[in-house]
Parts: C-alpha cells; structure tokens; sequence
C-alpha cells in the first residue's frame, strides 16, 4: 500500500527561531503512525535532525560537486541528515526555468545520494482553461520521472500551479481525476506503480483536508504556507491519520 505522507515545504521561510514549531509538533504528533515530512531551508536541516520527522531538502543540483555557487548538491542535504528532496516543484520550474529533463537528472542525483525524491507536477491555469490538464501532466510524467524509478524512492506531487498560494482548490471530481490519471499511468510503466505515494498540494488547509484526503489515491498532502505553524499543519496531518 502507497505510505501516508504529511509533507510541509516552508520554501524561503524560516529562522533558528521557527524550530520551536518543530518541538510544538512533536508534542501533538511525535508518534504519529503516518510519515510527516518538513523540507525547511538547507540553513535549518542539520537542525532538524534530532525531530522524529523525516527532513526534506527544497531542491538540488544535477551534478554530485564542482563549480556551481550557490547550489546544493543530492550528497550535501544528506549528509547534513535530509532524507527526501523536492525536484520540480512550479516555482523552481517557473522561477528558474527548470525542465523536465533537469528535473530527472536531479531525481536520479537524489537517488544516488540515497535521498527519496518528491517530483512535483502540475499544469498553469491557462492550461486547465485550454482543456490539456492530463497531457501536461503526461509530459512531466515522462520527462521527469526517471526510468529508474520506483515506489520507494519516488513519490509523485500533484500541485495545479493556479492553486498554490492562491486559496483556489480544484474540485475533488477534478482531482480525482488527475490523481486516477497519475496512478494509471504509472502502473503501466511500473511494475510497482500502485505503491506509489501520491501527494495532492494546493491551498490545503484543515477545513479541506478530510475532503482532499478521500479522494482516491490520494495519499497525503505536500503543504506549503499552512505548514509553517502547528496550529494549521496539525488538523492537516489529523485528517490524513484519520483518512
């Protein structure tokens, strides 16, 4: 069965001081029997170490080391104790113009630094509007996901890019869509396709989690500014328990 994952991606936020967050949720669910995941920035990871909480970089490079400043390397986040690492999340695609073949060179980094990568997919507003939802999400299937993949070293997240940040949440029929979509196409190029985790992300918020979280295959959430505080990730992490 795909594993239930309660993932928060604090993007650039976060200072030394945010970390009592961390210690007011262990408090409410440090032995939570699904896996939540916290991916603060690389200056926080090393910190976080001690939590019982899997650590998550944002982002890393393609290439094992060299001359590349400012980057981080699949090697370096787990070294300093991260275990997963988002790749292709929209605002990197967007932000920073990152392809589909990047994205799946940083998957198979990940890989082979031993981390778990969370490959991000999603389609723009004027795409949903155009009616081409399932062929975007097809390409970045494609193009992202490395043949190497599998169950345990890949988690796929489905983040329409018009629902990040921005309070609009596609419709559970809509989802449920993109998700069945997702897994099929996955079983057809996996042996192990159904054991995929699936995460949903945008604008999930308690109100809407438990909704989100019937949805079929839908296995968690990746979470982004809901997760920075106990008080709005704790309901999401208690309806993906309960789902």
């Amino acid at each position: 069965m795909p594993r239930k994952i309660a993932a928060g991606n604090w993007k650039m936020n976060g200072m030394q001081s945010t970390l009592s967050e961390l210690q007011r949720l262990e408090d409410k669910h440090g032995d939570a029997d699904i896996a939540i995941l916290i991916c603060p920035p690389f200056t926080l990871i090393s910190a976080c170490e001690d939590t019982p909480f899997d650590i998550g970089g944002q982002d890393c490079h393609a290439a094992e080391a060299g001359a590349h400043t400012g980057d981080i390397s699949a090697e370096m986040l787990a070294d300093v104790g991260a275990s997963y690492v988002l790749v292709g999340h929209s605002e990197r695609r967007t932000d920073h113009g990152e392809t589909d073949a990047l994205i799946a060179a940083k998957s198979k980094a990940a890989y082979d630094a031993g981390l778990i990568a969370v490959i991000c997919i999603g389609e723009t507003l004027d795409e949903r509007e155009a009616g081409t939802t399932l062929d975007v999400i097809d390409a970045q299937l494609a193009g992202s996901v490395p043949d190497t993949a599998d169950a345990l070293t890949t988690v796929i997240a489905y983040e329409p890019v018009w629902a990040i940040g921005t309070g609009k949440v596609p419709t559970t029929d809509q989802i449920a869509e993109v998700h069945a979509h997702i897994r099929a196409r996955l079983q057809d190029r996996f042996d192990d396709g159904s054991e995929f985790s699936l995460l949903y992300g945008g604008s999930v918020k308690g109100s809407n989690a438990a909704d989100i979280f019937g949805v079929p295959h839908v296995n968690g959430a990746l979470v982004g500014g809901a997760s920075l505080t106990t008080a709005d990730f704790s309901p999401i992490i208690a309806a993906l328990e309960a789902a």
